[in-house]
């Protein structure tokens, strides 16, 4: 598959099309689709027209950004105009979406040529993607296996060559969790950054909108562009000498799976080995990212679902509804509670961050897990699946900071394994740039002897 980088490169050198990529794409839709379920609308009539368009407009001398006439897939939790939004649910059948959510109307903008809408788990409330009314999205890697959630189908896509990137939707993990499972770049950015207008929420405080790509360049770019910024280029990489990254020891590596941690360890290592200070450090209260995180989101969601949990109960899967339901039972006292210990939880990833370029840790800490498993062994303990895929991604959407995953090796058996890279809040670009930095030595690809950014 081409990157976005690559794509571009050869586009404006007039060595592809971006009809001949887009057709490239619809035909893998078109051939393992029936084995993903990836997709849950394919808009391939349309997809044509504007790939068309974009090379029209290149020869003409309309030249609009790094993702003029990419294929790109959209989570279907966002509105585009004149399509359903089912976010995986029957509840939203008969639903057509009118206007275009501000992230589509950027990538219109942008000139990038969307291939169709993908699957996840029903209205983003899980973290498997097997609880969807079009049935469960699978990974490239191993079809009897999890692609991650909610935002699976936008990470399988990206695996399998259906699209160059994707847009997800991020709550407790979202984005990172299918990037993890899948093998991609996945990039939450700060929260507020890029609107969550014209997208189906699971909570108004936690829902953020990013990109999964195949590389940190790539998504830099698709970041930029749902900001409106659609010139961008990414920011220089860092001396990576010098680096200063903190890992959160203390509950973020107590529970790990012994490949996902053997990996870890050897990136870290990597690191060190060419200059950069890893540090250990700690977040005081993680203990009570659980409970806090439950507390918010899950009243969150069952107050936007009020009405349709009381019509139509019927309607939704069963695992959703019961959750739906869960958050009903709340109390307004655990709630505002909560709301407090979500900021004492900032403050303490912002004193990490204060003498540190980033936080590094496990993006998860287990691998795709096959699907409809629903506990895992861990060291010398069975643990809860859906529990473990978020222990590590969902105290960053309370405290809003970005935070990125980057592929980092593989399992014994051959199955993805991330890193996580955690940046100060509302300085994405400053995250991205330690990303560029580190990419390589992460992944534990040979780099030049100068060395990124040296």
């Amino acid at each position: 598959m081409l990157t976005i980088e690559d794509f571009g490169r050869k586009l404006r050198a007039r060595e592809i099309t971006s009809e001949q990529v887009t057709e490239e794409c619809l035909q893998r839709i078109g051939a393992d689709n029936a084995r993903l379920n990836a997709f849950i609308l394919v808009m391939a009539d349309v997809a044509r027209r504007q790939a068309r368009e974009a090379d029209r407009e290149i020869a003409g001398g309309r030249d609009r950004g790094p993702l003029h006439g990419v294929p790109i897939s959209i989570k279907d939790l966002l509105d585009i105009r004149g399509l359903p939004t089912t976010a995986a649910s029957r509840v939203r059948e008969g639903h057509v979406a009118d206007p275009d959510a501000p992230a589509i109307t950027h990538l219109s903008q942008a000139g990038a040529v969307i291939v169709g809408k993908t699957n996840l788990h029903e209205f983003a409330f899980g973290t498997t993607g097997e609880d969807s009314a079009f049935g469960p999205a699978r990974n490239p890697h191993d079809p009897s296996r999890s692609p991650g959630g909610s935002s699976g189908g936008s990470a399988a896509s990206i695996v399998a060559g259906m699209a160059l990137a994707s847009i997800g939707t991020d709550t407790g993990g979202s984005i990172r969790i299918p990037a993890a499972a899948c093998g991609t770049v996945g990039l939450k950015p700060s929260f507020g950054e890029v609107s969550v207008d014209g997208v189906v929420p699971m909570s108004h405080t936690l829902d953020h909108v990013g990109p999964l790509a195949q590389t940190v360049t790539d998504a830099c770019l698709v970041y930029h562009a749902l900001l409106g910024d659609f010139a961008a280029i990414p920011p220089a990489p860092m001396p990576v000498s010098g680096l200063r990254l903190a890992v959160p020891r203390t509950y973020f590596c107590d529970l790990l799976d012994d490949d996902v941690r053997s990996q870890f360890e050897a990136a870290l290592d990597r690191l060190r080995s060419t200059g950069v200070r890893v540090d250990d450090i700690e977040i005081r209260h993680a203990a009570d990212i659980v409970p806090v995180y439950f507390h918010i989101s899950f009243v969150d969601t069952a107050t936007y679902h009020a009405a349709t949990l009381d019509a139509m109960p019927e309607k939704y899967t069963e695992p959703v509804r019961l959750r739906l339901e869960a958050g009903r039972y709340v109390m307004a006292e655990d709630y505002v509670r909560a709301l407090a210990g979500r900021e004492v939880l900032r403050r303490e990833v912002d004193a990490a961050l204060a003498q540190h370029d980033a936080l590094v840790l496990p993006t998860m800490p287990i691998p795709a897990q096959t699907i409809g498993a629903t506990t895992v062994q861990v060291g010398e303990s069975q643990q809860p699946v859906r529990a473990m895929m978020l222990r590590l991604t969902q105290l960053f959407n309370l405290t809003g900071h970005p935070a990125l995953a980057v592929p980092a090796g593989a399992t014994k058996a051959g199955l993805p394994v991330s890193l996580q890279l955690v940046g100060c809040r509302m300085e994405t670009d400053a995250l991205l740039r330690v990303a560029l930095t580190c990419e390589n030595y992460i992944a534990g690809v040979p780099v030049p002897r100068s060395g990124i950014g040296g």
